[in-house]
């Protein structure tokens, strides 16, 4: 784990650069926001592009604080740090440790207060993979063997015939993508844009024209595209939209604080691979929800959202090797480490951890000068891990 959060360029600048739907003309790419509009439009997204709201119900679960707070102070590059140091040096807007489901730690920064969202970027991968999970739950996903082209039609003679939902949720599918954010021809870019096909997602359009590199499901290649896949995949299994179906599945059972919002593509669908906003508690909320094991309502009433043993599977090592460092592995869109913590991840510095011995949830929001940076990534795992062996005793 300390090398997922280290070592990757993880969480990739995703695919919402070309197809997120701005509310203004010249809008600034949010891939190149100076620190002011961090900041400011980070917590105020739904002001600037097209979303969909994730809506709360009645109930709100209290996120109580625990008895004991966290005293942190850790050494490193020869230096003592503690928590208002890393807050500062790192952009930190809002940081949450929960232990046993209580906060143990609650700060915010850069302005920010306890009712404002902050925007997930990656994050909402794992959320779109906790929505397939339901979405088996509830009979209307047969299988993670099922072919994509079940649920996507459109797909059938492409690159992804014979390529199945798990392999999708790996990112193994074995289609080619370039996925290089300084090359302006790389699929990254292009996609969304360059083909528009009545009645045909502008996404599907373009995905369908890739060719294979490799066999599915032998090779990890990280593909922001894929991830807009499989929330279509969830929306046409479903009949939902992803909002409806993450307010009906997360929001509301586990009682989220605060409605939150989803970004959408050009077609007006959410954008499977990024851009939920969300309060930092409910950001601790998701995290403590994947916790429990997927499981919501109160206590001796709760219910399974997720079939038994999904969130074990889904944040295992489900592939290795290809772009993966050594002992890291990848799970159904979580990144997974060998010292059994896993991390949902995001670009400019957002994170929500778990350590499920340590019956901890970690959650960082921030605004990092850049969408990734290997120093900033170790010096937050470097954090998480003093936080981790400073709650032990807790």
């Amino acid at each position: 784990m300390r090398r997922t959060i280290a070592c990757l360029a993880v969480a990739l600048l995703p695919l919402w650069a070309a197809n997120a739907q701005p509310l203004k003309p010249n809008t600034p790419s949010i891939l190149h926001w100076t620190p002011e509009q961090q900041r400011e439009g980070y917590r105020s997204i739904e002001t600037i592009y097209k979303t969909a709201t994730i809506a709360r119900g009645e109930a709100v679960r209290v996120l109580g604080k625990a008895d004991r707070t966290l005293e942190l102070s850790y050494t490193r590059d020869g230096r003592s740090w503690t928590i208002d140091d890393f807050m500062t040096a790192f952009n930190v807007s809002g940081l949450m440790v929960l232990k046993d489901g209580k906060v143990l730690v609650e700060r915010y920064g850069l302005g920010r207060q306890p009712q404002d969202r902050w925007i997930s970027f990656s994050i909402a991968k794992s959320v779109t993979s906790t929505l397939v999970g339901a979405a088996i739950q509830d009979g209307k996903i047969k299988s993670l063997d099922d072919p994509v082209t079940l649920y996507i039609p459109e797909l059938k003679g492409s690159g992804y015939d014979g390529v199945n939902l798990r392999q999708m949720l790996t990112m193994s599918s074995g289609v080619k993508w370039n996925e290089d954010y300084s090359d302006p021809n790389a699929d990254v870019a292009r996609s969304g844009t360059t083909y528009n096909e009545p009645g045909v997602n502008p996404i599907v359009s373009y995905m369908r024209r890739l060719p294979r590199a490799h066999e599915p499901g032998s090779t990890f290649h990280y593909n922001t595209g894929e991830t807009h896949l499989v929330g279509m995949v969830v929306s046409k299994a479903t009949g939902k939209s992803l909002a409806d179906y993450a307010s009906e599945k997360i929001w509301k059972p586990f009682g989220m604080e605060r409605d939150a919002v989803w970004m959408l593509d050009a077609a007006g669908h959410e954008l499977g691979g990024c851009c939920i906003s969300m309060t930092l508690g409910d950001y601790a909320r998701f995290g403590q929800f994947i916790l429990e094991g997927g499981k919501a309502g109160g206590p001796g009433s709760a219910r399974a959202i997720v079939p038994d043993g999904w969130v074990a599977e889904a944040t295992g090592q489900r592939i290795t090797g290809g772009a993966l460092p050594q002992g890291i592995g990848y799970g159904y869109f979580w990144w997974v480490g060998s010292s059994g913590g896993f991390s949902a991840l995001g670009i400019f510095g957002q994170s929500v951890t778990l350590f499920p011995a340590d019956r901890l949830v970690i959650v960082v929001n921030s605004a990092w000068p850049r969408a990734t940076d290997r120093d900033l990534s170790a010096g937050r795992s470097a954090f998480l891990y003093a936080v981790r062996d400073a709650a032990k005793g807790l």
